[in-house]
């Protein structure tokens, strides 16, 4: 076959090709008329060679599995050089994971460093958010991110999870991640138990929606709805509105008024539950999760008849 029709059938590039060719590892037969010809075996070939490199070899590091199969022998024939370029590589990818391990860890701590500089200064009219507890949302208007309308005083029935959180920021900008992270923003993937992560199981607990709400604008909500595929839409509060309507507490960083993280659990248009302080983020949508399963059950032994 011609080398198009190797490219084809290989899904590579004739480019990559005549690189396999250069080092010895796929060599085709010269036509009188100049053009190179490939035997049916430089499919496999090729194959072994991407799904080797695929794995962390290297372009050389595939040699002995070539050449094994080339002689004839099977894809599932390892020889000792197989067997040692296999071990190399894994060590080779067990320095590197802990090289890249520490990177990350040092870098984490200087951001927890940096935005220790920060210290929130609490607002003066925020009163104790507990005391909201059997009060009902004032009738606040917003659109979300997904455009529907949202009227705080109007929810619906069944509960309502809100969860209110100070800000995040673009990847690479803004403030430090330690300082940003939200419920929904993962910090990285060593901590995934956000309301992301747990919507379908808030929603079996008993929440028939999920909101989120921050003070930051609508370009940078829907930003992070598509960033991180959030299942629940976040209502935008640039203005501190809801703050203001009930006092909720709120903290000063830098030229910026945020809101304190806080969840307000609400059940029929009342608020029913308050979850402040927020002091674990990370465990938080867990904790949403055992309040909820617990008033359910607690309610399905209300309704049990006793039998006769």
């Amino acid at each position: 076959m011609r080398v198009g029709e190797l490219a084809r059938r290989t899904g590579t590039t004739i480019r990559a090709l005549r690189y396999y060719e250069s080092v010895g590892l796929v060599v085709p037969r010269r036509l009188g008329n100049g053009y190179r010809e490939y035997d049916p075996i430089a499919v496999r070939l090729v194959t072994q060679i991407r799904e080797l490199m695929a794995l962390g070899l290297s372009v050389e590091e595939t040699r002995p599995f070539v050449e094994s199969i080339a002689a004839g022998a099977d894809e599932d024939d390892v020889c000792a050089a197989a067997l040692a370029t296999y071990r190399g590589t894994v060590t080779a990818l067990q320095e590197r994971i802990g090289k890249l391990t520490a990177q990350r860890d040092a870098l984490n701590a200087r951001l927890d460093a940096a935005a220790s500089l920060l210290v929130p200064a609490r607002s003066p009219t925020g009163t104790d958010p507990h005391d909201l507890i059997g009060r009902p949302l004032p009738a606040l208007h917003f659109y979300a991110t997904d455009g529907r309308p949202v009227d705080l005083a109007a929810l619906g029935p069944g509960r309502s999870v809100i969860f209110i959180y100070p800000l995040t920021g673009r990847p690479g900008l803004d403030l430090p991640n330690s300082l940003l992270e939200v419920t929904g923003a993962l910090r990285d993937t060593e901590q995934p138990t956000w309301f992301r992560d747990h919507h379908a199981e808030l929603r079996t607990a008993g929440a028939d929606r999920v909101y989120g709400l921050s003070a930051q604008s609508t370009g940078y909500q829907r930003e992070l709805v598509h960033r991180l595929r959030l299942p629940y839409p976040l209502i935008p509060d640039p203005r501190l509105t809801l703050a203001a309507a009930l006092g909720l507490p709120t903290f000063t960083a830098g030229d910026m008024t945020l809101y304190e993280r806080l969840t307000l659990i609400v059940a029929d248009d009342l608020i029913e539950h308050v979850f402040h302080p927020i002091r674990y983020p990370a465990a938080h949508a867990l904790d949403v999760m055992r309040w909820l399963t617990k008033k359910r059950v607690n309610r399905a032994r209300r309704t049990e008849r006793p039998r006769p």
